[in-house]
């Protein structure tokens, strides 16, 4: 089975390379990936242990063709490598996955894709992938199978979307998700980025998630609140997420505190973390996660230094 992998990963090497000589404008093939690997020292709160992590590592190939002067199929097709534990069959794992269209009409597709509320919350996450990524403490960082998603084009720097995710049965109702936002997330375009978004009977839950962030200078701030429930009408929480990362040259330095408040307590979470960047695709880091959980009556502490490469 790995040598099959293998086999697919030499694949989309052979076509990316291929169209990239070509250089037609009438399509569009990128091969692309991420190496992300970290010394970590745990603390779960009942032992402590040091291990290599490989943080959502992956690699992926995403293209475009021309129908007509206003039609496009585009596509994506990306896994997750673990770069640390796993191998053979487990070494590879599905992340998003779709085909569809694009257009004057914006963009619809169907297959595996994150929903517009996952996606709705742009660049705020200053530690994802990280232990203190915000799906540790917050539901709603679904990427799903069965999932019909459409984007609009920008109206005036505003955009909307919407996932409807298929359950495939009489048992459950299907799920969708809903969103609108203005700005650039990477506020190249405007100063400021704003999102709102909703989830019903999304892999068992009901979310409302509201976030906005802006540039001074060299810092950004941004804050994130969410308010969930399972459908059933349990588990019942809201929360925020405050974050800011200074650029100081190659540095950055972050910081992000998360607490969610539920019927049992609080939870919460507080990260620092320092990048040093080589280049634009290189960089190297240092952080520290420390949580606090009441509903679990534990307090975690995560220490890493590591290195990421994109390509």
């Amino acid at each position: 089975m790995a040598i099959k992998n293998n086999a697919w990963m030499m694949l989309l090497l052979l076509v990316s390379g291929s169209a990239v000589a070509q250089q037609e404008e009438t399509s569009g093939i990128d091969f692309y990936g991420r190496a992300n690997v970290s010394l970590q020292s745990n603390d779960n709160g009942d032992g402590s242990e040091t291990e290599l992590e490989s943080n959502s590592s992956r690699v992926g190939v995403k293209g475009w063709q021309r129908l007509n002067d206003d039609l496009d199929v585009i596509f994506q097709l990306e896994w997750q490598v673990d770069l640390t534990d796993l191998g053979g069959d487990d070494n590879l794992k599905s992340r998003n996955q779709f085909i569809g269209l694009r257009g004057n009409f914006g963009e619809l597709t169907v297959g595996r894709r994150d929903t517009v509320l996952k996606t709705m919350q742009g660049d705020i996450d200053q530690f994802s992938d990280y232990e203190a990524d915000v799906k540790a403490l917050f539901e709603g960082e679904n990427r799903l199978n069965n999932t019909i998603s459409y984007y609009s084009p920008s109206f005036a720097n505003v955009r909307f979307a919407s996932s409807i995710i298929l359950s495939e049965g009489d048992t459950q109702d299907d799920g969708y998700s809903l969103a609108v936002t203005y700005g650039d997330t990477k506020l190249k375009a405007t100063p400021y980025y704003f999102g709102a978004a909703m989830d019903r009977d999304v892999d068992g839950y009901d979310i409302e998630r509201l976030v906005g962030y802006t540039k001074v200078a060299d810092t950004m701030f941004g804050l994130m609140w969410q308010q969930e429930q399972a459908v059933d009408g349990t588990n019942e929480a809201d929360g925020f997420v405050a974050s800011v990362k200074q650029d100081i040259g190659q540095f950055s330095l972050k910081a992000q505190y998360q607490m969610m408040s539920f019927t049992a307590g609080d939870d919460d979470s507080i990260a620092l973390g320092v990048d040093y960047h080589f280049t634009k695709e290189t960089r190297v880091y240092v952080w520290y996660t420390g949580r606090d959980l009441d509903t679990r009556d534990a307090e975690q502490s995560y220490v890493a230094v590591g290195i990421r490469h994109s390509f």
